[in-house]
């Protein structure tokens, strides 16, 4: 399994993207009805859809086309930056070395992973099990209610036909990215070492689901929050 250092810098890697945006999240206007194209400002937002809105099936070029957005924007490449850093300091594939050789091909390596694990989840195997990638926020309920239906989303999508299946795009397609990335990470191709890249990259895109579904709510709490001094200013209540 991961260490605890392991899973606390992945922790740090989702600090490194947010905090910088907050002041953007609370100058966007809430409740428009539209989605925000980047949850805190920066990260990509480009699969999220209302559940309350009539279901319409996506194109397989629609859905390349969403594999491709959230491969190729920028803030991919400090995330691979990120993570990169963290395996340096973890040591993770001695082979590679340390010093400015070591961390670059350990930032080839986690860029290579987020890109064949986005084309994969979010474009080739959802075009060839008819699935949908997005991510149908529930915007409403509680919030023990809606974290379990965000954290679950990896395990159930809906269909090009609009019914819940067992969500083969994201196990498979983060399975076959494993088993690819072992062509470039030459000292961790054992089983285990597999079943734990599987379960971080699971345990990852979960944890977008819930920023996915929550982010709208932060954003108009932070709005409030912006707007109240400028009210009290203005002599209102």
């Amino acid at each position: 399994m991961p260490s605890a250092r392991l899973w606390s810098g992945m922790g740090i890697v989702y600090l490194f993207t947010l905090f910088p945006c907050f002041a953007q999240g609370q100058n966007a206007a809430p409740g428009d009805g539209t989605e925000d194209k980047r949850v805190f400002g920066v990260i990509p937002n480009n699969r999220t859809t209302e559940a309350s809105v009539p279901f319409r099936p996506i194109t397989a070029k629609r859905k390349m086309t969403i594999a491709y957005k959230d491969s190729f924007d920028w803030p991919v490449y400090p995330t691979a930056a990120a993570f990169a850093l963290l395996y340096q300091l973890e040591d993770q594939n001695p082979s590679f070395g340390q010093g400015l050789k070591g961390y670059a091909k350990r930032f080839a390596g986690a860029y290579g992973d987020q890109l064949i694990g986005n084309i994969m989840t979010e474009g080739i195997m959802p075009s060839l099990t008819r699935e949908d990638p997005r991510y149908f926020r529930l915007g409403e309920g509680s919030t023990k209610h809606r974290m379990v239906y965000a954290l679950t989303r990896i395990l159930v999508t809906r269909t090009d036909s609009g019914r819940n299946t067992f969500n083969v795009s994201e196990v498979a397609g983060n399975s076959i990215a494993v088993a690819v990335s072992n062509a470039w990470y030459p000292d961790t191709r054992t089983a285990h070492d597999a079943i734990s890249k599987l379960s971080i990259q699971l345990a990852t895109d979960a944890f977008s689901n819930v920023l996915k579904e929550f982010w709208p709510d932060v954003k108009r709490h932070f709005q409030k929050k912006h707007d109240e001094p400028q009210m009290n200013a203005n002599g209102r209540e």
